[in-house]
């Protein structure tokens, strides 16, 4: 019998012990007051009478995140090592921060938070751009053991006031303006104002970041607005800072909204202690970012979860360096932005969403930028590229895996991964160097990563137990598509609630299987080799002739078409089969699809995707129909595809009903990209209409 991968070994000690297992990481961090154990189940009684199992991590221990993110390291003689890069190629602007710096930041406005009123277990709102005061403002937050609760900046006044109204924050910290890539600045104080007087919770304080790009001038127009900056000058000539406070392990860290499907925001709640335990150890093992001297990059948003655990939390947890970035991925000023940062700082890690290399390609279709920073030896320091918040389809995996074994540096993966919001860290993922999972101390050898698998997200990580359920709870066998669930407990970083509303944490994630599997909403596939493909959506499953197939699974097949780059597969109704899989598709770039683009394909093109589609699922899963287009395919700002957008234009559509309103979530990147799309859906159906006559 073969000895099993550090990786595969990890998982099973984790799941085997999970007490064992968690305790050793759990003693590289500070406790105030050290915990008695790892885990604890029991079970909790719902005000409606439901009795569902629970459980939670290092119960009785006291922890404060900041005092192990920022004061241990200045005491352990790391002060001088940088903590922050920002790098805001949209004002031109790089600052660094070292570990004594951040601390000197942190205490101050800790402090100046007192003093507003902000005390142990309050709700602080975080409504900012990326900008190092963003961060700083986490950490002070929880340094004073209170709540924090980041919304991305730019959200729209009526999602902004439901947050305010469902977490009830003593106060909102902001800037007077965000910077969206080329567009110039977009003033916050009428999004900010606007959500104050649209809620029915009104904020003691919201608290400015002046911005030179645009000012807030005169505040206190509702009263309670304070300068942040004339706030920490005088707190700072009065010698006023706060200490860490330390809270116990299962009180909230922070509070990270999600979109329901009632339309009200879900309030994920993070817990302290079991947070900065799963979170070292995944940015160690998984990510291989193991201390100082290490540089991580992740280019998403402190407004996303992903945000949160690897641009804030997990590289200052172990002593390295982050990479905050202001900007777009193109555009700011060109594809090559990405690159030239990791040149520039010796970038070990780079961690973005598939939607941003698509992008990136879309504006550099022969890769001539990557390359350019390549051939000069720039990309010598990377050693892997993470994808995540959608699936990473093979052909974006395999093309940068090429650059990075051309250019990068030696054994350099891309590496797909799966998680959620509700995860607080990666569920599925191909680990750097795994040994750390399975050792005490930081010194292990690292162990080779498991094989990348084009279209897989890798294998569980320690703490997840990943199983595929069919609608009734039962495990389906291995190669089997289904219902995505994972057994209690979840892993240290995952939540273990909704905050203040036990009731809708049973009713989302329990109820469905009778308490006895976590839903995840998400379909896919578990192969012979463990490794788990997530194909979709549960709702994005459509149903052809009582067939199920996946979106995700369709989209594939298309995509190994070299004419096009991007595709999304929503059902249409059908009378004869209930649906049938209709394709949303953008050509490649080339002298055989000039713009302007007819919405209907080629024959050619049609047939040739069909061909695909019925050799890679079957022929049942044929396309009932495809649009082409540039620019039309809409996505949240964490790069997801709005499939439920499309879905319902293309049913408007084929009623005649083009203007009919559809439901378009705040999150979205674009809302002239949804414009797009109804355009080519009118065009599609008057064309095929004219073509019947």
């Amino acid at each position: 019998m073969m000895t099993p991968h550090p990786q595969q070994a990890a998982l099973e000690h984790s799941l085997r012990d999970p007490e064992g297992f968690w305790s050793n990481p759990a003693e590289r961090l500070h406790w105030h007051r050290k915990p008695s154990k790892a885990l604890t189940r029991q079970s909790k009684t719902l005000p409606s009478g439901v009795q569902h199992e629970h459980w939670s991590w290092f119960a009785d221990g006291e922890i404060s995140t900041t005092y192990n993110c920022v004061d241990r390291h200045v005491s352990n003689g790391l002060g001088d090592q940088v903590a922050i890069i920002w790098e805001s190629p949209v004002t031109q602007t790089t600052e660094k921060f070292t570990y004594k710096q951040l601390l000197d930041e942190v205490e101050v406005l800790a402090g100046v938070l007192r003093e507003e009123g902000v005390r142990q277990g309050d709700v602080v709102i975080i409504y900012m751009p990326m900008v190092p005061a963003a961060l700083i403002a986490a950490l002070a937050i929880t340094r004073l053991g209170a709540i924090h609760a980041a919304v991305f900046g730019g959200f729209a006044a009526q999602s902004l006031a439901q947050r305010i109204e469902a977490a009830r924050p003593r106060a909102i910290m902001t800037a007077s303006c965000g910077i969206e890539g080329a567009k110039g600045p977009v003033s916050y104080r009428p999004l900010v104002e606007g959500a104050v007087a649209a809620s029915k919770f009104k904020p003691s304080k919201v608290i400015v970041w002046q911005r030179d790009q645009l000012r807030w001038n005169h505040p206190d127009k509702l009263g309670g607005q304070r300068n942040w900056q004339r706030l920490v000058k005088s707190a700072r000539m009065r010698g006023i800072r706060a200490g860490p406070v330390p809270v116990k392990s299962t009180d909230g860290l922070y509070i990270i909204y999600t979109s329901g499907t009632t339309g009200l925001p879900k309030g994920v709640l993070r817990e302290a202690g079991g947070h900065a335990v799963g979170l070292e150890l995944s940015i160690r093992s998984l990510f291989g970012i193991r201390g100082p001297g290490d540089v991580m990059f992740c280019a998403s948003d402190i407004g996303w979860v992903v945000g949160h655990s690897y641009i804030l939390y997990a590289p200052l947890l172990v002593g390295a360096t982050t990479v905050l970035f202001e900007g777009k991925p193109v555009g700011t000023p060109d594809a090559g932005t990405f690159w030239r940062i990791v040149e520039k700082h010796a970038v070990n890690v780079l961690f973005t969403a598939p939607t941003a290399m698509r992008a990136i390609r879309k504006d550099d279709p022969n890769d001539n930028l990557i390359k350019e920073v390549g051939q000069r030896g720039g990309l010598k320091s990377l050693r892997a590229l993470f994808l995540a918040g959608e699936r990473s389809e093979p052909s974006i995996v395999r093309a940068y895996q090429d650059l990075l074994t051309q250019f990068a540096a030696p054994k350099a993966v891309v590496v797909d991964n799966w998680w959620s919001s509700e995860s607080g860290s990666p569920i599925t993922g191909l680990a750097l160097n795994s040994q750390e999972a399975i050792s005490t101390g930081s010194s292990a050898k690292t162990e080779r990563p498991l094989a990348v698998r084009p279209g897989s997200a890798g294998l569980p990580m320690p703490g997840f137990d990943v199983r595929i359920v069919d609608d009734e709870g039962n495990e389906v066998p291995h190669g089997t598509m289904g219902n995505i669930v994972m057994a209690i407990p979840l892993a240290p970083t995952a939540f273990t609630s909704l905050f203040e509303d036990e009731e809708r944490f049973y009713k989302g994630y329990l109820k469905r299987f009778n308490g006895q599997w976590v839903d995840t909403g998400d379909a896919g596939l578990i192969d012979e080799d463990g490794y788990v493909h997530i194909m979709s959506r549960s709702d994005d499953i459509i149903n052809v002739a009582a067939h199920r197939f996946s979106t995700g699974a369709i989209e594939q097949a298309i995509l190994a078409h070299p004419s096009i780059s991007e595709a999304s597969v929503v059902g249409i109704p059908d009378s004869l089969k209930g649906h049938l899989p209709f394709a949303f598709v953008q050509p490649r770039a080339s002298a055989e699809y000039p713009d302007p683009l007819s919405a209907i394909p080629s024959p050619q093109l049609f047939k040739e995707v069909n061909a695909l589609v019925r050799e890679q699922i079957g022929a049942i899963a044929s396309l009932g129909g495809m649009i082409q287009g540039r620019g039309m395919i809409p996505k949240t700002r964490s790069g997801k595809t709005l499939r439920r957008v499309l879905r319902q234009l293309l049913e408007h559509g084929a009623e005649g009903q083009y203007d009919a309103s559809v439901s378009v979530p705040p999150t979205v990147e674009d809302a002239e990209v949804v414009e797009i799309a109804r355009g080519k859906v009118r065009e599609y159906f008057e064309k095929k209409t004219k073509a019947k006559l």
